[in-house]
């Protein structure tokens, strides 16, 4: 006699492929993959499409981007004060001055670039992807930008100022 909770329906037995744990999963067909990657690459059109604007506008003439409002009240540069001119930069290939703008916003940069990559190698893979960050991360980085903001406000950090 069989327990009503272990025993397997005739229709469902040997109908479902066996898949070993540690074999590789098939390769998905190409229009499988492309809708696959549609996200990562909608986000890279996007940041393109932000760069492209910032390369075109230059954000040193005044009028064309708002003005940071802790710099205009302050005085004070803040961890972004720089990065629209360190992003118009990067756009023309002038990663000397774009560091000297906003070091911080090229290191993002650089962050962003590699984690789409991975984001878009593990899509393609059909794997999937995520972000954990313990807390101890997310105080160091906040830590980062602190340290930053306070220290290309003053003197021995004059160099880091935009």
């Amino acid at each position: 006699m069989t327990d009503k909770l272990t025993a397997v329906p005739p229709s469902a037995g040997a109908a479902a492929p066996h898949h070993e744990p540690w074999s590789a999963p098939e390769p998905a067909p190409p229009a499988g993959r492309l809708r696959r990657a549609a996200v990562p690459l909608g986000v890279l059109a996007g940041v393109v499409s932000a760069f492209a604007y910032v390369g075109a506008v230059d954000p040193n003439t005044p009028g064309h981007y708002p003005v940071c409002p802790l710099l205009k009240y302050t005085g004070i540069y803040c961890p972004g004060c720089g990065g629209l001119r360190s992003a118009h930069a990067v756009a023309h290939g002038d990663i000397g001055a774009a560091l000297g703008l906003n070091a911080l916003a090229v290191a993002a940069y650089v962050l962003f670039a590699v984690g789409w990559a991975v984001w878009l190698s593990r899509t393609l893979r059909g794997r999937p992807f995520e972000i954990r960050l313990r807390p101890a991360y997310w105080w160091a980085i906040g830590a980062v930008a602190l340290f930053f903001s306070v220290a290309r406000n003053l003197p021995f950090g004059s160099a880091l100022a935009p």
